[in-house]
Formats: C-alpha cells, sequence, structure tokens
C-alpha cells in the first residue's frame, strides 16, 4: 500500500508540474527589459546613455523600462511617449529597409525630440547620410512590419 501511495503521489506531482510550467515559462519573457536595460529618459536629460537600476523600473506597453533614477521613472511615468525610443527601439535604418534589427543602446541620436537606435557605428554612419529619407522610408515601413517577428522579414 505504502509504494501504491507513493507513485501515486509521484504521478500526481509530475502531472501538476507538467501543468505548472508552461504557464510559469510564458511569463519570463515579460522580463526582457526594453532598450536592453538602458535608461530611455537619460538620453534627453543626461544627453548620453545609461544602465537602469532594477530598483526603478516601469512597465509600458508590455515593455519594462529600468531607470538610473526615481526622478527619470517620474519623469517617464508622466510621458513615456515623450521618451520611448522610434520603432520599438530596433535599428532606424533597420527600419527603412524593411527589417527589424536589434539596435545598440550605445548607438542613438536624439532628432526632433524622438531617439533613435542604429545597429552598429557602421550602420548609423550610413543612417547619417540621409536621415530625413531614411526616416521618411521607416515611417513608412513601421505600420507594415511592427507587429511581424524580425526573422519573418
Amino acid at each position: 500500500m505504502t509504494v501504491f501511495r507513493t507513485l501515486v503521489i509521484a504521478g500526481f506531482a509530475l502531472a501538476t508540474s507538467m501543468v505548472a510550467v508552461p504557464g510559469f515559462t510564458q511569463d519570463v519573457t515579460h522580463s526582457t527589459p526594453g532598450l536592453s536595460g538602458y535608461d530611455p529618459v537619460a538620453y534627453f536629460t543626461e544627453g548620453k546613455p545609461m544602465r537602469g537600476s532594477g530598483y526603478h523600473v516601469a512597465v509600458q506597453d508590455g515593455v519594462t523600462y529600468a531607470f538610473a533614477t526615481a526622478e527619470h521613472k517620474k519623469l517617464f511615468l508622466a510621458n513615456p511617449q515623450q521618451f520611448l525610443p522610434a520603432y520599438g527601439g530596433y535599428c532606424a535604418y533597420g527600419v527603412a529597409v524593411g527589417k527589424k534589427f536589434v539596435a545598440d543602446p550605445e548607438v542613438w541620436k536624439v532628432l526632433d525630440g524622438k531617439l533613435y537606435l542604429n545597429l552598429d557605428k557602421n550602420i548609423q554612419a550610413k543612417w547619417d547620410k540621409d536621415i530625413p529619407g531614411y526616416i521618411k522610408k521607416a515611417n513608412s515601413n513601421w505600420s507594415d512590419i511592427k507587429d511581424k517577428a524580425p526573422d519573418d522579414l
């Protein structure tokens, strides 16, 4: 009887863990920080990229942003649209050519009150040659690609 009870308990525990784990693992995807953990407000207030802190975080549109200070978090929460990076934080040049390249938060520019990121300094050099033209192309492309996975482009 003891062996049977042990097997039933073990089977129940195994079945419960198989049901619970998929729900838990899906939540992990929401912990990926926006801007690779850089503070979106710092680009505007400090004029440079700064790493955020796990002590100061806010979630906007399902993306978790980290801030260097409580004051930066407060500014962000007052007007998130002012500080969110263009094109969901993807490389601005990439979006202009219809792709979603993961951007380097250290390769950036603020233009007309908007934060633009690039894949790397070489891509940024290409983007710099016709910023207004690339922004126009990226704005046009963004509505078509924003909900698509990078691998599908």
